[in-house]
């Protein structure tokens, strides 16, 4: 059984969902596949404070009721995701980075001592196994240039957790007329289907 963990964060629904959309759509359909898909502006959670970090330093048999109440929140989400063995981000572009909900999402499942550690060598990514796609919508075309801060920034956090293998489909020039954004979404979907082909 391969478990896909898929992610959604657009605020518009737009095209970042739509190809999440169809990943989940092909991949329910193969053998062996279960998804688990998690709207992040639906579910929306709110932005890391001190009282929810703090919560995480304290032992478990040791919190209050309200420490335990923060920290079951980053728990869950973590559990959630080790459970999984591929994790699918359905990515726009907002200002050249990444939403802001899907980014508290991070916030709460790249802990220390949790999912990575510090050794004397460095970060250890401690989710091992896992593979991950990004699915980026954009407007213009940044993909390659060094304006794409979002890429970069998704496969740093993925990758300070363990998890290396990282493909990413791009529809790009979303905004730039009908005829290219449609041959931007037809050629993603296309490469969606070739990923979950691997699955």
């Amino acid at each position: 059984m391969t478990r896909v963990l898929v992610l959604t964060s657009s605020i518009l629904g737009g095209n970042s969902q739509q190809l999440a959309d169809h990943f989940s759509g092909l991949a329910v359909e193969r053998d062996g596949v279960e998804i688990t898909r998690r709207d992040l502006v639906a579910d929306e959670l709110p932005h890391l404070g001190l009282a929810e970090l703090s919560s995480w330093q304290v032992a478990a048999d040791e919190r209050s009721d309200e420490q335990r109440e923060l920290a079951a929140r980053s728990d869950a989400l973590i559990e959630e995701l080790q459970a999984h063995d591929v994790v699918v981000l359905g990515v726009p572009l907002y200002n050249l980075g990444i939403p802001s909900q899907l980014k508290a999402w991070f916030d709460r499942v790249m802990r220390a001592g949790v999912t990575f550690r510090y050794t004397e060598n460095g970060p250890q990514g401690l989710l091992e196994g896992k593979r991950a796609v990004i699915l980026a919508a954009r407007g213009g075309q940044y993909a390659g240039t060094e304006l794409d801060s979002q890429t970069p920034h998704l496969k740093g956090m993925l990758g300070l957790m363990g998890i290396g293998e990282v493909n990413t489909v791009f529809a790009e020039g979303l905004a730039m007329g009908e005829a290219q954004r449609d041959g931007a979404m037809a050629e993603a979907r296309q490469a969606i289907a070739g990923l979950v082909e691997r699955l």
